[in-house]
């Protein structure tokens, strides 16, 4: 079943009120390795699919944070959290499409995506912008869930799709996606790691390369 971005929108538009009730205890371990591995690039990163803000108060003071998300209720939670916390770090929060980024080339030391790729309807697209918007050196941090390529849970998973699709996201995005991209754009995999309990969500990152470099 095909996604399309009105679509996605809405479904978190339905999920805003309870996301963090829902999603936050889940997905708590893949947000804080995913801002840890920011944290060590530094400087200015933007988080796509920031949703209802509930990772900007782990994010070092020290670093510049802007936030997109296609979903303004969602938004409107992050907002209250940036002013009720005093996230002075958090320089920006705006409705935004992972796959159409409304930044110059090179504008980022570092961006995070934290459990978006499987939400967009274009995941190629999407990455091929986080690469453009990112400096060169720079890194580009996913927590995503890996889905099978075989097997039962890999028919399980190709079943689910026209549930999960409706609900905002898709259940089958295998491993080798990640690499047949990176290997056709000739960006480098920097870490792929597994996380507990189960190891179906991994951390992932990417580093863009100075092509100055490359051709010297």
């Amino acid at each position: 079943m095909s996604m399309h971005t009105e679509g996605v929108a809405k479904a978190y538009d339905r999920w805003a009120p309870i996301y963090d009730l829902v999603f936050g205890p889940v997905f708590a371990r893949g947000r804080s390795v995913s801002v840890e591995a920011a944290a060590r690039v530094g400087g200015r990163v933007l988080e796509v699919g920031v949703g209802t803000g509930i990772s900007l108060e782990q994010y070092p003071r020290t670093m510049r944070v802007f936030g997109i998300d296609l979903s303004d209720p969602m938004l409107d939670k992050a907002r209250q959290r940036v002013k009720e916390q005093g996230l002075r770090h958090v320089e920006g929060l705006a409705v935004g499409d992972a796959e159409r980024l409304d930044f110059a080339d090179d504008s980022f030391d570092v961006v995070v995506a934290q459990y978006v790729v499987t939400a967009v309807p274009n995941p190629e697209v999407a990455l091929d912008e986080f690469v453009r918007v990112v400096r060169p050196e720079g890194e580009i941090i996913l927590t995503s869930r890996i889905g099978a390529e075989t097997g039962l849970r890999g028919t399980i998973e190709k079943a689910l799709m026209p549930i999960t699709a409706r609900l905002g996201w898709r259940t089958e995005f295998p491993w080798s996606r990640y690499e047949s991209w990176a290997r056709s754009r000739g960006i480098e995999i920097v870490e792929h790691r597994p996380l507990p309990p189960l190891g179906h969500f991994s951390l992932i990152r990417f580093r863009k390369p100075n092509q100055e470099r490359t051709t010297a």
